[in-house]
């Protein structure tokens, strides 16, 4: 890159160091720290999910599986069905959690069913948001260095400094604040790249073989990605990562009300689906451009197989065809990108920590300056244990890369029941509930090594159906022990303070989805 790109780097990431210092005054508290002290607004929250969403995975994969995969195409749309439908579902989910204002979700599980329940849910967040953490630094880090010529241990120190210290100091907020920021400059750098693009190909990008949307099969013959498996599976998949994942669900506890914890649903709901839908015709027009410009594809670095790694094609076009200074922005956007989706998980691995498994062994007068200390030291012991993890990765990399997403939707289903149940059942036994979550990991076991036909899709709608049907049984049968922290079933019950309009906003955007699929495809 040229010096002033590089100058548009440095003062981006200084101002971000600056804005931490600042943030970190105002914190007295591990409340403060983790959830904002409830003082961010619905649509900074929103923001920040979203950013999270559409971070540089899906800027990077969504152009170059729309444009230029085989078998790929405007078919990514279909994930995007689900989204409305799972966030109508977690109104019902949410807004009861909310109300009781804990900082970790799995909280919910102890006042509601018992305290071994709670650990077994936080500890499986513990388990899988750590090693997919470590993943996610190892592909940025990959990206990074491709981008900016440094060697992975560079990248992944460039990576780690800036978001540690940012996040040390300013907690949450920071987080929100760099992923609305982060948002802005990636949308401004894709809206600038498509009327680029477009008057150099004359608007011409729909090619007929990549304008398919939707695929009629139900996953059951060896196709993952058919239209019914990812609507169905996507709407509880989705359901379980934004509701059940700490990472994505403590911005949403972080709401200052129950009206807001409904907005920020209600504009995940909505807006997430337009920015997906212009990184698809980014991936179109620069397909339609590489087809005139053969240098594009040329210049791509080659991976280790041997073949050109297609997921750096839109950095590729930004160093080839943008002048310097802009070339600085685009890559200041890529690389918060990558920091979002690291920073929230560290945040809320280090919440975890500190709320299920170290308060409770606290004395109640702990300081709260005490708590905030202990918050922060743990988002630094995250951050080491992903990055010694990250230097692994690339070892046994054919194996992680490629189970994260199916590993994690074996566990979904079940974690998903195991919290709705705490939720929305008057009572739950315990050891019901436990049994109930081990036999849906158990079923999805067993459907993932002997069904392999079965679209992993399903698996977070067969671990649900599975794990709940033996939460009722269970719980049916044997009595719950009492509880002495146990909540009043009456103040779980659904989302009353949500306004009657916002569930049918969000099934009109579920059908203005698919008419937008139907319409490509035509």
């Amino acid at each position: 890159m040229h010096a002033l790109d590089w100058t548009v780097v440095w003062i981006y990431l200084a101002g971000l160091m600056l804005l931490a210092l600042y943030l970190s005054r105002k914190q007295a508290s591990s409340e403060d720290y983790f959830l904002g002290s409830h003082r961010l607004s619905a649509s900074a929250l929103a923001a920040s999910t979203i950013a999270t969403q559409c971070s540089t995975n899906s800027l990077l994969g969504a152009p170059a599986f729309v444009g230029f995969v085989a078998g790929g195409g405007m078919i990514w749309l279909q994930y995007e069905l689900a989204v409305p439908l799972a966030m109508l579902a977690l109104l019902w989910i949410m807004l009861p959690a909310r109300r009781h204002g804990v900082t970790s979700i799995y909280e919910i599980l102890e006042l509601r069913i018992g305290r071994r329940a709670r650990l077994t849910a936080a500890g499986c967040f513990l388990l899988f948001r750590g090693v997919a953490t470590a993943v996610t630094i190892y592909g940025s880090a990959l990206v990074v260095s491709l981008l900016l010529d440094l060697d992975f241990v560079a990248a992944v120190s460039l990576i780690m400094a800036a978001t540690l210290l940012y996040d040390y100091f300013g907690g949450l907020t920071a987080v929100v604040i760099s992923d609305a920021i982060q948002l802005i400059l990636l949308l401004g750098a894709v809206l600038f790249s498509l009327i680029y693009i477009g008057d150099l190909i004359d608007w011409k990008f729909f090619v007929e073989e990549r304008k398919q949307t939707l695929v009629n099969d139900w996953g059951f013959g060896g196709q993952d990605y058919g239209f019914w498996p990812m609507l169905i599976g996507g709407v509880f998949l989705y359901a379980s990562y934004y509701g059940c994942d700490q990472s994505q669900a403590q911005r949403i506890l972080a709401a200052r009300s129950e009206a807001d914890t409904a907005r920020v649903l209600l504009w995940n709901g909505i807006f997430r689906f337009p920015i997906v839908l212009l990184y698809c015709f980014l991936g179109l027009g620069l397909a339609a451009l590489a087809a005139q410009d053969p240098l594009i594809l040329g210049s791509l670095p080659v991976t280790s197989s041997g073949e050109k790694n297609l997921n750096v094609v839109f950095p590729a076009f930004v160093l080839n065809y943008f002048e310097p200074g802009f070339v600085g922005l685009v890559m200041v956007g890529l690389i918060a990108a990558s920091m979002s989706s690291i920073d929230s998980a560290l945040n809320s691995l280090s919440a975890v920590t500190v709320e299920d498994f170290i308060r409770p062994r606290l004395s109640n007068h702990t300081s709260p300056a005490r708590m905030l200390l202990l918050g922060r030291a743990c988002t630094i012991l995250w951050g080491l244990f992903a990055v010694v993890c990250a230097f692994q990765v690339e070892n046994i990399a054919p194996t992680v890369l490629e189970a994260v997403n199916h590993v994690g939707s074996m566990v979904n289903g079940p974690l998903l029941a195991l919290i709705a149940s705490a939720i929305l059942m008057e009572r739950v036994s315990q050891t019901g509930a436990l049994m109930g979550f081990a036999g849906g990991l158990l079923i999805n076991l067993f459907v993932a090594v002997y069904l392999p036909n079965v679209s992993w899709l399903w698996w977070n709608v067969i671990g649900f159906v599975a794990a709940f049907v033996c939460i009722v049984l269970g719980s049916a049968i044997a009595k719950p022990a009492p509880n002495p922290t146990s909540a009043s079933p009456q103040s779980f019950q659904s989302a009353a303070n949500a306004p009657k309009s916002y569930p049918w906003i969000l099934l009109s955007q579920f059908l203005i989805i698919l008419a937008v699929c139907i319409a490509l495809q035509w």
